[in-house]
């Protein structure tokens, strides 16, 4: 899919979390930006990463970090976490207004409800098994040609 086109459908079949994106955006707008593969992302300063449509949230100090340093050294794990988030803006192009439905929530609360939380940790189940997440991985993988986060267990 070409650029161009991507935008397009990002900011037309894709506008709900594309406009969220763009709040969440302003107000992170000091922080560094730049573009990868037609979505913007911008390195904040939360330890977790969002899409929201065309824009992409990510950190340089991801929380789980420490626990993954033997595995992947430290540059590494933050392309894999482009290339994963990369993976939902894919979601989005598809999805359009249902993402927030089908993608958002149930990742939000795959990821944040304190007892998913405790099941992962508990039972060594990787976040990225989750449909959601799977499903992005392979998508950032598909259409960048680059490694997304596998099955590894971050909390």
């Amino acid at each position: 899919m070409s650029r161009i086109l991507y935008t397009i459908i990002q900011f037309t079949w894709g506008i709900l979390q594309s406009a969220a994106g763009f709040v969440v955006f302003i107000r992170n707008v000091r922080s560094k930006h730049f573009i990868y593969h037609g979505s913007i992302v911008t390195e904040w300063k939360n330890s977790t990463s969002v899409s929201l449509g065309i824009f992409i949230f990510t950190t340089s100090s991801p929380y789980f970090a420490d626990k993954i340093k033997d595995e992947f050294p430290q540059d590494e794990i933050y392309n894999r976490i482009i290339t994963h988030e990369y993976g939902h803006t894919i979601q989005s192009v598809m999805l359009g207004p249902l993402y927030l439905f089908v993608i958002g929530i149930p990742s939000t609360v795959w990821a944040f409800i304190p007892v998913l939380v405790k099941k992962r940790r508990e039972n060594k189940i990787s976040y990225f098994a989750f449909f959601t997440e799977k499903w992005a991985n392979y998508l950032g993988e598909k259409y960048t040609g680059e490694k997304a986060l596998g099955n590894i267990v971050i909390d």
